[in-house]
């Protein structure tokens, strides 16, 4: 991972300061943390390597570190190269400007954090429990997704409903995150029903698809919405959901799901006429809920 996302995932740096001590790092009188995979087994390359005098100096490595961004960053002015007498400093220094490369950043986070809720207030909760209050859990609970789920066109009991279940129950825990980002642009879910402050989970059935089986799912991202076509089995749903949710990243390309698998288009202009019509029949319908409460 790279820095801090949406999402609350950070950088292996940022996360040092956080998590238990690494048996490595304390051997090395380092901070806590694990401060890189890649990056302290070569500095106890450096720390625990035989080589003589003569042949760390033909080796030329330079006292830099390279920066998040790939730049070599010089870490002192008295040394230009690694040599047998100095490499502990190196390693020293090297690790020391890695655990605070972000201190700015990261100030700033914390900054941003306090204006909302009291800094104090945080040593309350683990880096966990925060960061599920924040962007809910990692794990996507199938009960809470149905228990906000409505549906239109198609009765709950229906096979193809059945069916869609089943295909979800199915899915890995990274499926179903892929699955929420296709149908709400996130990629999790919030921690309670009370969360969702009446925003439910659509899943629309539609005759238009003709045949249903040559077309993919749909979805409108800003209603939660899920467009399926009546599929006739279990296995084709399955197939035609997996590739939606691994090929359709792209939030409103909403041609490029309408899209037969034979390359031609999906429908002609009064088809997209109809679509477009009941999108905004539907936002429509989903605005006058929202306002009401409903």
């Amino acid at each position: 991972m790279d820095r801090c996302d949406a999402h609350g995932e950070c950088d292996a740096s940022v996360r040092a300061r956080v998590q238990p001590r690494n048996k490595k790092a304390e051997k090395m009188n380092a901070a806590p943390g694990e401060v890189d995979k890649d990056f302290i087994p070569g500095l106890m390359y450096i720390r625990d390597n035989e080589a003589t005098a003569e042949e760390f100096e033909a080796m030329t490595l330079p006292f830099t570190v390279p920066n998040a961004s790939g730049q070599d960053i010089q870490l002192s002015s008295k040394f230009s190269h690694i040599t047998l007498e100095n490499r502990a400093e190196y390693v020293r220094l090297a690790i020391n400007y890695r655990l605070h490369e972000f201190d700015e950043q990261v100030s700033a986070v914390r900054e941003g954090m306090a204006r909302v809720v009291p800094v104090p207030l945080l040593s309350l909760f683990t880096g966990y429990e925060l960061e599920t209050m924040v962007c809910g859990s990692p794990d996507i609970p199938l009960h809470l997704l149905k228990s906000v789920a409505t549906y239109k066109g198609v009765e709950p009991t229906s096979s193809l409903i059945q069916w869609f279940w089943e295909v979800m129950e199915s899915f890995s825990n990274t499926e179903r995150s892929l699955f929420l980002r296709f149908v709400w642009g996130r990629t999790r879910l919030p921690r309670t029903i009370a969360d969702f402050r009446g925003r439910d989970f659509v899943v629309q059935v539609l005759d238009k698809y003709n045949p249903p089986d040559h077309f993919l799912p749909e979805s409108y991202t800003c209603f939660f919405l899920l467009k399926l076509p009546r599929y006739s089995c279990k296995q084709v749903l399955e197939e035609k959901l997996k590739y939606a949710i691994h090929f359709c990243k792209s939030i409103d390309t909403d041609d490029y799901a309408r899209i037969a698998l034979s390359g031609e288009p999906a429908a002609d202009d009064s088809s997209e006429d109809s679509d477009n019509e009941d999108a905004d029949s539907f936002a429509s319908d989903s605005t006058q809920d929202y306002l009401t409460g409903h």
